[in-house]
């Protein structure tokens, strides 16, 4: 009788849905690093933990624990969980290492089932839970998949403005001499394309803007230094399009067309079909908080790059990820991330910000059958909130260290609750501040803001 019962129970966790794919996203600074590390710590401190109280499997103590196993993908390097926490715990404490590459880390949760066949048949049952960690810039690409490399150079052309346009300030120069119908110089398009990638990496570093294209080029992961990421767009070209089309086989141009279709071939199609059609569930990280401190600039750049990135996320039967990859994401989670650097009053106007920002896409995706949700979250909470006089009214203050271990007790300011206007721009007196992680023992779970809704949202249904 036990040996049919095994046999029973052997096949019913078979077809019953044991393992979940989560990948894990966001623009540069949003907090990837920080929030793959505190998810991992709050389930290997599932069993007892805390600070779990809208995890419902937790709170209603059907998680018997979770532990680290091998992961299934061995040529995907490991997410390094022991370095985050390692960092988390120094004293003083810093931030994790942010992503630079593709990651991986295996959970095992074991719980009790609630109910189905599951519990029926058996008093525990596994969930295998898959975390993929990668760039959201590697996103940013997908839209090259449909455009030809002059469509491209038109699109770079065409955004050359503002702060772009003074950073690109050595590369346009470096172009001025530059004859695309020339011998094919793989030595000067070598170096053109350095001034090219130094130019979007001053994008992302001085001019606090999002939208850098192509993504590899500032996270080349392990294609740093290959010719595949050594091209660039031709702006402001002397020769009409007619001419470029009958340039000879060996020249410049054919040399920058050959490594832009190599790079949408294999890169960014590559990536898709490697990581991305294979995942079941995705968080996708926002830092809303440093564009609206740095200005409108940054601020709409960011907005257009999320407007890139909502792209991967478009399934319709037309729809370029549908023909190629036939993706499997049932669930996607907006997060609003580093909370815990505005006042609590203000976590509402962080998550209908968000909303404001990725409306389009939420709609589609809601029309394709696609859970989507918004929540705000401190993947690791750093400061407390408190009360502060200021011209004899009390208001709402955070507490907390700087990074240069400052103490400092603010207000940071309001944030919008809708895409900012001239207004806001004009008053704007919102003070964003990094603050380092606190203090905490080694056998607690991380102090933490809302990761437990995004666990609930994200596996609730999973851990039934």
């Amino acid at each position: 009788m036990n040996s049919v019962k095994r046999q029973v129970n052997k096949w019913v966790s078979r077809s019953l849905d044991r393992h979940v794919r989560l990948a894990v996203t966001g623009l540069s600074r949003a907090g990837k690093t920080a929030f793959i590390t505190s998810l991992i710590n709050q389930l290997l401190h599932s069993a007892t933990n805390p600070r779990m109280p809208l995890f419902a499997p937790v709170r209603e103590g059907r998680v018997l624990g979770a532990r680290r196993v091998q992961q299934s993908q061995l040529h995907i390097p490991a997410f390094d969980y022991d370095l985050g926490i390692q960092s988390l715990r120094a004293h003083p404490p810093t931030w994790p290492s942010p992503t630079r590459d593709v990651s991986e880390i295996r959970l095992e949760i074991r719980y009790r089932p609630e109910k189905g066949a599951m519990k029926l048949l058996q008093d525990t049952a596994t969930l295998y839970l898959d975390i993929v960690d990668y760039p959201g810039e590697w996103l940013l690409d997908l839209p090259l998949l449909s455009m030809s490399f002059d469509e491209w150079s038109r699109k770079q052309s065409g955004i050359l403005t503002g702060k772009r346009k003074e950073l690109a300030e050595a590369w346009l120069e470096a172009l001025d001499s530059f004859d695309p119908l020339a011998d094919a110089d793989e030595k000067l398009i070598g170096e053109i394309a350095a001034k090219f990638t130094a130019y979007l990496h001053a994008c992302k570093e001085e001019g606090g803007l999002h939208w850098v294209q192509p993504g590899r080029f500032v996270l080349p992961g392990e294609y740093a230094g290959a010719p595949v990421l050594q091209f660039f767009p031709l702006v402001g070209n002397k020769y009409g399009e007619n001419q470029l089309a009958n340039a000879p086989k060996g020249s410049n141009y054919a040399m920058l067309k050959q490594r832009y279709d190599y790079y949408c071939q294999h890169i960014v199609e590559g990536f898709y079909q490697e990581h991305f059609s294979k995942v079941d569930r995705q968080i996708v990280l926002v830092d809303t908080l440093q564009p609206l401190n740095a200005g409108p600039a940054s601020f709409n750049d960011m907005r257009m790059a999320l407007e890139q990135l909502m792209q991967s996320f478009r399934y319709g039967k037309s729809g370029l990820l549908r023909r190629l990859f036939a993706p499997r994401i049932d669930k996607i989670l907006f997060a609003a991330t580093k909370a815990d650097h505005v006042t609590p009053d203000q976590h509402p106007n962080l998550v209908s910000l968000l909303q404001q920002l990725i409306h389009e896409a939420w709609q589609t995706a809601a029309f394709e059958g696609i859970d989507m949700e918004c929540v705000s979250l401190a993947s690791i909470q750093a400061t407390e909130p408190g009360m502060v006089n200021h011209q004899g009214d009390t208001m709402s203050a955070l507490r907390g260290t700087l990074e240069n271990g400052e103490p400092m007790l603010m207000y940071p300011g309001d944030v919008p609750s809708r895409l900012p206007g001239e207004a806001f721009w004009q008053d704007n007196q919102f003070e964003f501040r990094q603050f380092r992680p606190q203090q905490t023992d080694v056998d607690e779970p991380l102090p933490h803001i809302r990761v437990d809704k995004a666990l609930q949202y994200l596996l609730g249904d999973k851990l039934r």
